[in-house]
């Protein structure tokens, strides 16, 4: 992945989905409408922070966040989330 043109402003954090299950440990495949919403990721950006808020994480964590957290955006053929670090859950 080349360098990213995002980014993220205040306590926004730019995030890339880890790929979504696409087969059972038993070998079953699971076809794209039943795969589950993957809910952890890598930070590729984060922003500043804020006067009342410093970042906790950083650029290459793995953090788990909230099932229907974020934004999703598309930049140059990649798909990320763009989301509030209070969003996040949990750094792996």
């Amino acid at each position: 992945m080349s360098e990213i043109k995002i980014k993220p402003l205040a306590d926004r954090v730019l995030v890339k989905p880890m790929e979504a299950e696409e087969k059972t440990s038993s070998g079953i495949i699971i076809p794209d409408s039943a795969q589950e919403k993957p809910q952890s990721g890598t930070v590729v950006a984060v922003g500043t922070g804020t006067a009342d808020l410093k970042m906790e994480v950083k650029v290459g964590d793995t953090v788990l966040y909230g099932k229907f957290s974020g934004t999703e955006i598309s930049v140059e053929g990649d798909d990320f989330l763009i989301m509030s670090q209070a969003d996040i859950l949990a750094v792996l």
